[in-house]
């Protein structure tokens, strides 16, 4: 009986790096992605997942481009020997006012955050077929996706359209033992709310860090989110444990919004 073996995108730094690593101690083989840019960074976590598990690989895909993501986990399978979950964690943020919006900031969020979970929900059900049995397809959502952002609101459209793939993708997938969830985080600790909080800060005037201590006083457990906190939710997600689970988007914010 072959591993499970799983693929996460986005996976050299952050929160991608932190599901990847909790997904090989829950003993995963697994495989990551990145942008050619991130290929060093993308490599050394690649090192550090071999000390976990043995058996890791980094395979270089943009998660806009459909085919690399088919490619991705057709390379997962033949490396790896194997294929049980799918983790399209990859995305970007824009910062900017809605009317300054452009059809370049639209589109390119739109072919990243929503294009790139499509795509992997497509090409895991696919391989999964190929193999002959079920899977888990487990994509990232936001905060975001159930009270929207201000000075965010391409991302957080973006992230509520995940949430309504998602729920479609659960209901069509369901008689092929196929399970379908996503994860929202609130305010992870990671580059990407270090650019929204400098960004947010230039628009409103204030000094770098007064814009992400503003929304981490608003959290109920009073402290902004590590990346391990939304690979522990992953975690569960991508175990037996999560079987009887599909079509839902779970938040792990700390106390922002209550669903």
């Amino acid at each position: 009986m072959s591993l499970r073996t799983a693929l996460v995108t986005g996976a050299s730094r952050g929160i991608g790096k932190a599901i990847a690593l909790q997904l090989a101690h829950d003993g995963y083989q697994v495989a990551i992605t990145d942008l050619a840019s991130q290929k060093d960074q993308a490599m050394a976590t690649v090192e550090e997942l071999k000390k976990i598990s043995n058996n890791a690989i980094f395979v270089e895909a943009n998660s806009a481009k459909r085919d690399d993501i088919f490619n991705a986990v057709n390379q997962t399978h033949k490396q790896l020997g194997g294929f049980n979950t799918i983790v399209n964690n990859a995305g970007i943020c824009q910062v900017t006012p809605l009317v300054e919006a452009t059809e370049a900031d639209l589109l390119a969020i739109t072919q990243i955050n929503l294009g790139g979970v499509l795509w992997g929900i497509q090409a895991a059900a696919t391989k999964f077929d190929e193999l002959g049995h079920g899977g888990k397809i487990i994509s990232a959502a936001s905060v975001a996706a159930h009270n929207a952002f201000e000075m965010l609101s391409l991302y957080s459209a973006s992230k509520w359209a995940v949430r309504g793939l998602n729920q479609a993708a659960a209901k069509e997938l369901a008689t092929r033992n196929i399970t379908v969830n996503t994860y929202c985080p609130g305010i992870v600790l990671t580059p990407m709310w270090d650019l929204i909080d400098e960004k947010m800060g230039e628009y409103a005037g204030v000094p770098k860090g007064d814009t992400v201590k503003k929304y981490i006083e608003n959290i109920a457990l009073g402290r902004g989110s590590q990346p391990q906190d939304i690979a522990d939710l992953v975690s569960f997600l991508a175990s037996p444990k999560s079987d009887y689970i599909t079509g839902q988007s779970i938040v792990v914010d700390g106390g922002i919004v209550y669903t």
